[in-house]
């Protein structure tokens, strides 16, 4: 199948905005990495895509409130072996930002229509944040489009109410949840001074400051800052509450994928006991804590994740 790309003017605007990896220019004696910007129309919106290597296609669906970026450290060592795009998803940097609620059966569309558009009948989905829970549900939802599944901290729909109904520690932890669905103030706090509120969350919700530099918080507060785009991906989680829990509890299905979910357990967004008691829903499932990492674990440990990613989408084919 060919790839549902447009080749506009917008892609030329990726050479000029987008960040660069250090691996583009080569190091150590490689050879450069070739990544490519492409923007991919699918579910009816235009995603802009960042590409690189050859093999199985992996997705990898980032979080808020960051983008494609997000997997800078992932990028290289993936392309290596597979076909890894990173789309920036609805709302986000480069991608169309549609206005309203979305809703996560619509953010599963996109997923699906994504891998379609890129010329594929199934992926490996990797999500981190919003990305893992678009995930969950797309393995859930569209079980034909997903060859394998990996999560980073991001909670299965149906731990997470069962955390919410049966135990306190989480529920002050979602305090931000109800944050943001009051209207225009988490637009006013987090885009004050060019998006200052995005750089401050993100250092202060790491492990250590050193894990965000200044120059990737710049990227971040950029990218938050495109007109529109607060808006936009805070609309993820004002869709939330147009879902009763009970209609949530009725949406969950098994996952048949095999499925790692990589958990940092020092966040201070999600209790660690999300990522336990899930075989329930995900029979083939391996679950990796790593106790001195948090929330944003592929920036914090990216040794790991690479070495535990690589490994996993290495496997056989699934059964």
């Amino acid at each position: 199948m060919t790839p549902n790309t447009a080749d506009d003017t917008g892609a030329g605007d990726c050479r000029v905005e987008c960040p660069r990896l250090p691996e583009e220019t080569g190091a150590e004696g490689r050879p450069p990495l070739e990544v490519r910007h492409q923007f991919v129309v699918a579910n009816g919106l235009r995603f802009h895509c960042v590409e690189a290597g050859s093999g199985p296609l992996v997705l990898l669906l980032h979080g808020f409130p960051e983008f494609w970026y997000g997997w800078r450290h992932q990028i290289p060592a993936l392309a290596q072996r597979f076909r890894v795009v990173a789309p920036d998803l609805r709302g986000y940097n480069l991608s169309d930002k549609p206005s309203g609620f979305s809703r996560l059966d619509t953010l599963v569309g996109d997923v699906a229509g994504l891998i379609v558009a890129l010329g594929e009948e199934r992926a490996t989905v990797v999500g981190h944040d919003w990305g893992g829970v678009i995930a969950w549900a797309t393995s859930m939802w569209v079980p034909s489009r997903v060859e394998r599944l990996v999560i980073l901290n991001a909670p299965h729909l149906g731990a997470y109410l069962r955390e919410l109904r049966g135990r306190w520690r989480q529920r002050p932890r979602s305090w931000y949840v109800g944050l943001f669905q009051l209207p225009r103030l988490p637009e006013l706090m987090l885009g004050a001074g060019r998006c200052r509120g995005i750089g401050e969350m993100l250092r202060a919700s790491a492990t250590r400051r050193d894990v965000f530099s200044d120059t990737d918080l710049d990227q971040y507060r950029r990218a938050m800052c495109r007109p529109g785009a607060l808006s936009a991906t805070l609309g993820y989680y004002r869709a939330l509450r147009r879902t009763p829990p009970w209609r949530l509890a009725r949406l969950v299905r098994p996952t048949s994928a095999p499925t790692l979910v990589i958990w940092g357990d020092r966040d201070p967004a999600l209790v660690p006991e999300l990522a336990d008691g899930l075989e329930a829903w995900v029979p083939n499932l391996r679950v990796k804590h790593v106790p001195d990492a948090g929330h944003w674990i592929q920036h914090e440990r990216p040794e790991l994740v690479n070495r535990l990613l690589v490994e996993f989408l290495s496997e056989g084919p699934s059964p």
